[in-house]
């Protein structure tokens, strides 16, 4: 996997919307974002079709793909960040152009809905990708701790996926594997067909919307994942955030629908998802999953050059 170059005080980010449009509200909120993206001492370049909504919906795929492309290529541009989540990000993935985002590796980073587009890319151009907070949560997040996050992680480099206290095992067991994943619904729907993806030998993180997903479409999603054969692939298996009102969490869904039939490890976390405080997580890098020790996850590679 090629590792992108880390992100300096100066450079470029490039903001590009790929899923939902940016309409309404979220023009200003994108706009917040800006400022204060600048005021940490980086530029901020909004893409050519950011604000456009031509299907009524959405961008267009071809236009959306385009600018992601065009950021790729632009030697200007050091991190391409996602404007926010939504529905239909998977309609650009015949046109983007993998070979040109893989001899112009950098950052490209978002969640939710972006997760289809993070490991796709990973997969076709082979270069880490990062599950991480999206562009616009920067200005309507009531703390600047996903911020942090991302200027840890791709700015300086740091490796440490959180705090210690952060994590609990619901199996014990040693695993190690390139991570990949991100928000459930996604993630199901990579299990097959022309633009899966592949889960041998890695490490699944995922996370859900229960405002969207409820305990039962939830379990959908995994045993739908189940049948295809996704857990006899993947090594490990590091549950993140879930919320429904019926407080049914993610972790029991996920330990009825495995019943016992595997033997990786399983850890949970309250620290990725769609909740505030997000860490990034590098989809592509390696990483090892250790219950009987007191850090219960750990980055074996860099994320960052």
């Amino acid at each position: 996997m090629i590792i992108p170059e880390r992100l300096k005080k100066g450079d470029t980010i490039g903001v590009v919307a790929p899923s939902d449009p940016v309409i309404g509200k979220s023009i200003e909120e994108i706009k917040r974002a800006k400022t204060k993206i600048e005021a940490l001492g980086f530029k901020v370049a909004f893409s050519e079709h950011l604000f456009s909504n031509t299907n009524g919906y959405s961008a267009s795929p071809q236009e959306k793909a385009q600018d992601i492309n065009q950021m790729f290529k632009n030697k200007e541009i050091k991190m391409i960040w996602c404007a926010k989540g939504g529905e239909n990000s998977n309609t650009i993935f015949e046109y983007l152009d993998y070979e040109t985002i893989k001899q112009n590796p950098k950052i490209i980073c978002g969640y939710s809905d972006i997760t289809s587009i993070t490991n796709m890319i990973a997969k076709r151009a082979g270069i880490i990708t990062y599950n991480g907070t999206n562009f616009k949560t920067i200005a309507t997040d009531e703390t600047d701790f996903s911020l942090q996050e991302i200027v840890k992680r791709l700015v300086e480099g740091n490796t440490e996926l959180g705090k210690i206290e952060d994590y609990t095992v619901l199996r014990e067991g040693v695993a190690e594997g390139r991570l990949i994943g991100g928000n459930l619904s996604l993630t199901h729907g990579m299990v097959c067909g022309k633009y899966s993806i592949d889960f041998t030998g890695k490490i699944l993180f995922i996370e859900e919307l229960g405002f969207e997903t409820d305990p039962a479409l939830a379990s959908n999603f995994l045993y739908y994942m189940k049948q295809n054969g996704v857990f006899e692939k993947i090594n490990g298996l590091w549950i993140g955030n879930y919320e429904h009102e019926t407080g049914i969490p993610l972790e029991k869904i996920v330990l009825e629908v495995l019943r016992n039939q595997y033997s990786f490890p399983i850890i949970k976390s309250n620290n990725f998802g769609h909740i505030e405080q997000k860490i990034v997580i590098p989809i592509g890098t390696k990483a090892k999953i250790t219950t009987n020790e007191p850090k219960k996850i750990t980055l074996l590679d860099p994320c960052v050059n």
